[in-house]
């Protein structure tokens, strides 16, 4: 495959592989399980650990497999360089390890996926400074900056409650004040928005969810889309100031936080999440549709409370969602009327199962508050518009008149 034509997002990513010479003529990168690499010429291994040519050194650092895979990524989010981790928190957690020092300060989205909410109280207990604003509006996130903030945090579709942040006005306000912006694009995956369009610097996805999309390996990512100049970054390190600016950042987080920090992708899972990433695209499209056709059903139905999807008109953020991305998600939330047991309810499901994933091929439901906000407390979870009847829903690629049904059913029944 040539890499001199543009071709469209399914096409570059099915064929990405052949593009560097693969072993036997395969058509997937094979799995490489070797922790180390060896070299017949020992100063070619030196100069590989000094950064003077490309190589691999050792398994926690890097592997074929797992390269393959982020070049995969890092064509879907058009990076400069993307970093693979064990899952999307370690992918998280390692940009504050390597690039936050005590005394910094960060500016998160208040609508957050619970884990990270839980990874911003351990990072303020530890020296850094986090303020946590409604970041559907810009004006929130420019009043919560400091002297000494380093990094904007949000996601672009929050889960569950599905608040968009104001992405591009945050981006122009990070871009002017020259603070590193950085967007969790898990919710809406590189086929629906890519984060560098509104100025990101960095962008983060949970291969996990929809890259992989089949629930069958755990993965995270880190990409640096070449949008911040990381000369204006104070915590760049003397020794990783080698290379050329644009690698500064990735080249830090690869060594404070993916080397020293260890959590890192496994071939197996790097080689199924790879596998999985090749039909992104038309998965995308299934589920999207089929989220859009359950939300306008339940958004009628008199016996549901309040429906939380950007693709319906009521939503406090469709013109965001309609503006930026190529279709609305697969996610959304919804609330019963007080009177219907949201647990009897999802008992009378047949088709959507009870389960904690998202961007799975199958509709998963979730009693969010008694279970991945429970820890939360009911006045946290209140500030964030979780009801104690909210039921999360992740959309499958099932038929599309089936899942309608399903869900119809169980409120007759």
């Amino acid at each position: 495959m040539s890499d001199k034509k543009n071709y469209g997002f399914t096409t570059t990513i099915l064929h990405g592989d052949r593009a560097k010479p693969i072993e036997q003529g395969s058509l997937h990168k094979p799995i490489h399980t070797s922790v180390a690499f060896g070299y017949t010429d020992a100063r070619q291994l030196a100069s590989v650990f000094q950064g003077r040519e490309p190589g691999f050194r050792y398994g926690r650092q890097g592997n074929p497999t797992v390269s393959a895979l982020e070049e995969k990524v890092n064509k879907m989010e058009g990076g400069v360089a993307t970093l693979c981790f064990a899952t999307g928190m370690a992918a998280i957690g390692a940009v504050f390890q390597a690039l936050l020092r005590a005394g910094d300060h960060v500016v998160s989205s208040s609508f957050l996926f619970g884990n990270t909410n839980s990874l911003w109280q351990t990072v303020a207990g530890q020296g850094v400074g986090v303020d946590f604003v409604d970041a559907t509006d810009v004006a929130n996130v420019a009043a919560a900056i400091r002297d000494n903030t380093r990094i904007v945090f949000v996601e672009t579709i929050a889960n569950p409650r599905t608040q968009i942040a104001d992405l591009k006005r945050i981006g122009e306000l990070c871009a002017e004040k020259g603070i590193l912006y950085i967007v969790d694009n898990t919710m809406t995956t590189p086929y629906l928005f890519q984060p560098k369009t509104v100025g990101a610097g960095l962008v983060v996805n949970s291969l996990t969810k929809s890259i992989g999309g089949h629930g069958n390996a755990l993965g995270g990512s880190l990409t640096d889309t070449g949008a911040y100049d990381w000369t204006r970054f104070a915590n760049i390190f003397e020794n990783y100031k080698k290379a050329a600016p644009a690698m500064w950042g990735i080249t830090q987080v690869r060594a404070k936080g993916l080397r020293d920090f260890g959590a890192s992708l496994g071939p197996e899972a790097a080689h199924h999440i790879a596998v999985g990433a090749e039909t992104l695209a038309l998965r995308m499209e299934r589920t999207c549709a089929n989220a859009k056709a359950l939300a306008e059903m339940l958004s009628k139905d008199p016996r549901v409370a309040a429906v939380h999807y950007p693709g319906l008109p009521s939503h406090p953020q469709h013109g965001i969602a309609t503006e930026l991305f190529k279709a609305y998600g697969s996610l959304f939330s919804f609330e019963l009327r007080d009177g219907i047991d949201c647990f009897d309810y999802l008992n009378r499901l047949r088709i959507a199962v009870p389960a904690s994933n998202l961007g799975d091929t199958r509709t998963l439901v979730i009693p969010v508050a008694h279970t991945i906000f429970y820890e939360m407390g009911a006045e946290r979870r209140a500030s964030m518009g979780i009801a104690e009847s909210l039921i999360r829903v992740s959309v499958g690629i099932e038929d599309t008149g089936d899942l309608v049904d399903d869900f119809r059913a169980a409120l007759d029944a």
